[in-house]
């Protein structure tokens, strides 16, 4: 499992500032699956910088949220497989949805379940 130790992580209050929404908001999109939260080394929430882009959740991460969890991984997988380098990506799974690479991303993640 990573260490999100490394991961640039925000609070979910930072989160709702970047998304320019209240923190309910973001508690809302977590629970809806539309965010995944990591635990950080004080057991605290947190959600990868890298998910939020331009006021907004990064395209394609709710339906690749959606397919790993139908594959049964927990949050905590999920955020781990999100940061594993894949060279036929090339790069993360992370960095492709941030590239708007959402389609070869999906793809491995519907593979995952199989």
């Amino acid at each position: 499992m990573r260490d999100v130790a490394d991961l640039d992580l925000l609070t979910l209050g930072e989160t709702a500032e970047l998304l320019g929404v209240r923190v309910t908001k973001v508690h809302q999109l977590v629970k809806d699956g539309q965010l995944v939260v990591a635990a950080d080394e004080t057991g605290r929430r947190r959600i990868p910088r890298i998910f939020v882009a331009d006021g907004t959740v990064v395209k394609g991460l709710p339906s690749v949220i959606t397919l790993l969890r139908d594959a049964k991984y927990s949050d905590a997988e999920i955020i781990d497989w999100m940061f594993r380098v894949d060279p036929s990506l090339p790069g993360t799974p992370a960095q492709a949805l941030r590239e708007n690479r959402g389609t070869e991303v999906k793809r491995r993640a519907q593979a995952t379940g199989f």
